[in-house]
């Protein structure tokens, strides 16, 4: 027979004959898949399990129901396999598998990027169904995953990030044990080369030209290199070295496409069944598939049997504390992962780290479960735990002191709860005052008084040490206070105050056992913040009057400084006396110029003096009002003279025009109200006063008074200076209005309106014109406003209204009566029942006469 060599490995020949013999082996297999077709096409994914963090659904697959053709015989995600599911072994997805059918995962290899991805997606799918789980879940349901969320360890295997899939782009592992399916690659390299790439079958056994069959099943990658090298070296020189040197040829085994396993996770798990893997893959891997324990299942004894035998034993609590696992032993077909429920659990809560439900051993104490939830929070209180113990018939209640806590003995059902530490200080003693470092201060380190006062670095210059006040808690919680002399402890006339806690410690300032001296100023000065000091200035010693007006802004144009006066206070008056003098006045001439100089009158002011400034008599401002309307020249009009009256200010601007109506001509004067049981706000007052002066309409301004005074203004230019020529102000509004033409009727009338002015029309002539009165018009009290502001009413003449005369302009008002005025009918039945009582009076005291 000859052998071919390509890329170093022996290929075995084969002839016409072989290969018809090959058709005809796989002639059965091809019939069968033919028949399968229709069962395939009926086949519909499985829905997605909701009962844990590990259901993994289709791996995304849309079509998981049709055939696949390198199938591996088992579901590739995380669902549990159907050992009696007839379907087994032709889907890939969610179908489970048969462990019965010939063509299962034994025998078969794992394409490594084909594991990866389905891994990968299997993982996106889980968190798209927890995503839409999550908001379906029944009460119970979700009061069960609020349970399992407290169980210490159970966030690992929710959690879809920690990615559990063993990386299979890696070295060869030494201890690797083989099994059927495992591909190996045989290298021969140095003195001789060749390679071989075959896979172990279902026997065990892998097929070598010139070896034959060499069972390799069970053992690992080391001891498979070991049996190479014993049956290579027969034919191949240099594998096996001699003589004390070592070997020229060398061998390497490593693995191609790794086998996938069957594993089998059983009992308090959260999705327990059967899951297809890598042969890489671990137990942990397995539970991480399976979800993890359940709210009733243990993470400290995971066991791993195998072949009816425990081989291994994981406690989760290493990993999650430690970061490893001792018992993690990779996984082999059929092997089971069981999860065994908790013997010992404990809940703790309050100010630790990590609350939570944890897991005890049987020797664990309550230390170790302090150690497991990260230890106490900084201010948690540490001297003793509160724990609520479950007992046969009823809640016990339990105190753990500090140093029993490593051995104190943890039942489960046991709750322990880690309180805060109180808001109080053990050691506290206090100081105010007036010392350099006023605060809180250690007992500890100031036990008396002297060395607290040495400790806030010594008193202020302006302490009163005199009567030092020391106010102390006492043990019924009544405050006493200890007046001390600071100089006799200095002077050791007096021993030295012993503090307690909670001690307080006052030292009095001068300046607050002082009354604030203060100057007033008044008067015409530049008090630009008069709105915040009052004009009030702080009293300084030495201060001179010269002095206190420059604080004051210096003196305005209009004060009169030739009688600047001071007004002290008479501190050694007469008590009792009735002309006794309570008050002293110096009056100054004060030169505008401030500076210090020769004729500054260097007076010294006392606390308390009272400076005014008054205004010059000679001192006037320039005054202005205001002409609207009918004029030649409207606008503001300044006062030349103090006596300047209505007439100079229309001649002024030029006289009435041809329609002017000087009938309506009305002053307008505003003037500023302050209420003197309310503070002022001078700043406002300003303002407000400003305003007026510059004629501007202010409208419902509160402490503004407007006044329209009326004038006959025809009278006026007929007689200038006459007494109803009045002396204009400043601000007043001179209106002349135009020529009116209608008059306005408002009030109780049947038609309020405006109606045309008419010569000769009387006050009934215009209320018939607007409909006339109605029934609860009050007429005898109707009344008319002029244009100019004057009123006249109606008034009575024996039994007739004697209604006022009618200008162009006027606004008739007619008021409404309080009661409705009767009718006819109703005072006729009014007369007669009065005329009826009347009667019957009269006819009874005559029957009586008539009986006498």
């Amino acid at each position: 027979m000859n052998f071919q060599h390509f890329n170093g490995t022996i290929i075995l020949p084969m002839n016409r004959l072989t290969l018809t013999k090959s058709y005809k082996s796989l002639l059965p297999y091809l019939l069968s898949f033919i028949v399968s077709l229709p069962a395939f096409s009926q086949v519909t994914p499985t829905a997605p399990s909701t009962q844990g963090p590990a259901s993994t659904g289709s791996q995304g697959n849309p079509q998981s129901g049709a055939p696949r053709g390198n199938t591996t015989g088992n579901t590739t995600g995380n669902q549990p396999a159907n050992a009696n599911s007839p379907q087994s072994g032709n889907t890939q997805g969610n179908q489970p598998s048969n462990s019965n059918n010939p063509q299962s995962n034994e025998g078969k290899t794992v394409d490594k990027a084909k594991i990866a991805t389905e891994g990968n997606e299997s993982g996106n799918d889980q968190s798209k169904v927890n995503q839409n789980t999550s908001t379906t879940l029944s009460p119970a349901e979700q009061e069960k995953e609020a349970f399992r969320q407290k169980i210490y360890g159970y966030s690992l295997f929710a959690d879809k990030k920690l990615d559990q899939i063993p990386d299979l782009q890696i070295s060869t592992p030494t201890n690797y044990i083989v099994g059927p399916g495992d591909e190996l690659n045989i290298y021969i390299y140095n003195y001789a080369e060749s390679s071989y790439k075959t896979t172990v079958d279902k026997d065990g056994n892998i097929q070598i030209v010139r070896l034959g069959p060499v069972h390799v099943a069970g053992r690992t990658i080391e001891e498979v290199r070991k049996i190479l090298i014993d049956k290579f070296s027969k034919f191949v020189p240099g594998l096996i070295g001699g003589g004390g040197e070592t070997a020229r040829t060398k061998l390497m085994v490593t693995l191609g496409e790794v086998r996938s396993v069957k594993v089998f996770v059983t009992g308090e798990v959260i999705n327990p069944g059967t899951y297809t893997m890598s042969s890489l893959s671990s137990a942990f891997n397995a539970l991480y598939q399976a979800g993890g324990p359940n709210e009733i299942g243990s993470f400290r004894d995971v066991r791993v049997v195998r072949q009816g035998k425990v081989v291994s034993h994981i406690d989760i609590y290493d990993y999650l504390v430690n970061g490893k696992i001792d018992g993690d032993i990779r996984v082999q077909d059929n092997d089971n992962i069981v999860v065994g429920y908790y013997l010992k659990r404990a809940e703790i809560t309050g100010m630790v780290k990590r609350p939570g439900i944890y897991e005890l051993k049987g020797e664990e104490k309550l230390g170790d479960m302090l150690r497991y939830s990260g230890g106490f929070m900084d201010k948690a209180y540490r001297a003793r735990l509160k724990i609520q113990r479950i007992t046969s018939k009823e809640r016990k209640l339990l105190d753990v002191a500090e140093p029993d806590f490593d051995t104190f003995e943890v039942v489960t059902g046991d709750s322990v709860d880690v309180g805060t530490v109180l808001d109080r200080f053990e050691n506290i003693v206090t100081i105010e005052g007036a010392v350099m470092r006023p605060g809180n201060f250690s007992l500890d380190n100031s036990p008396t008084l002297k060395q607290l006062i040495e400790n806030a670095q010594g008193f202020r210059e302006d302490a009163f040490v005199g009567r030092v006040s020391v106010l102390r808690t006492r043990d019924d919680l009544v405050i006493q206070s200890i007046p001390i002399n600071y100089t006799d402890i200095i002077n050791n006339v007096t021993p030295d105050l012993i503090l307690t806690r909670l001690d307080q410690v006052i030292v009095p300032s001068k300046f607050d056992m002082a009354e604030s001296a203060y100057i007033s100023v008044e008067g015409e000065v530049n008090n630009t913040k008069l709105g915040e000091n009052e004009g009030k200035f702080p009293y300084t010693i030495d201060m001179t009057l010269e002095d206190v007006l420059v604080q004051a802004g210096g003196l305005k144009e209009s004060a009169y400084t030739s009688e600047v006066e001071v007004v002290r206070r008479k501190r050694n008056s007469i008590a009792g006396a009735a002309n006794a003098q309570i008050s002293e006045v110096f009056k100054f001439d004060v030169s505008r110029d401030l500076s210090l100089n020769s004729k500054a009158s260097g007076f010294p002011l006392l606390p308390f003096d009272q400076v005014i400034v008054r205004r010059s008599p000679n001192y006037v401002e320039q005054q202005t009002v205001f002409v609207e309307g009918e004029v030649l020249i409207t606008g503001p009009y300044t006062i030349i003279n103090k006596n300047d009256k209505i007439s100079d200010i229309i001649k002024r601007a030029g006289g009435l025009t041809d329609l002017a109506y000087p009938e309506g001509a009305t002053l307008l004067r505003r003037t500023l109200v302050r209420d003197l049981e309310e503070p002022t706000d001078f700043d406002q007052a300003a303002i407000t006063e400003k305003s007026i002066k510059q004629g501007m309409i202010i409208g419902d301004t509160p402490n503004v008074k407007e006044e329209k005074i009326g004038i006959i203004l025809k009278n006026i230019l007929r007689n200038p200076g006459s007494f109803e020529d009045l002396i204009v102000q400043e601000g007043d509004i001179i209106r002349i209005p135009k020529r009116l033409e209608t008059v306005q009727v408002a009030g109780s009338v049947l038609y309020p309106t405006s109606v045309k002015y008419g010569k000769g029309m009387s006050f009934t002539d215009y209320i018939s014109q607007s409909g006339g009165f109605t029934v609860v018009s009050l007429r005898k009290s109707s009344y008319i406003k002029y244009p100019n502001g004057n009123i006249d009413r109606t008034r009575r003449f024996l039994f007739f209204n004697v209604y006022p005369k009618v200008e162009p302009g006027s606004e008739i008002f007619v008021p409404v009566r309080a009661a409705p005025a009767l009718n006819t009918q109703q005072a006729i039945s009014t007369a007669t029942g009065l005329l009826s009582s009347v009667m019957g009076l009269i006819v009874t005291v005559l029957a009586f006469r008539s009986i006498r």
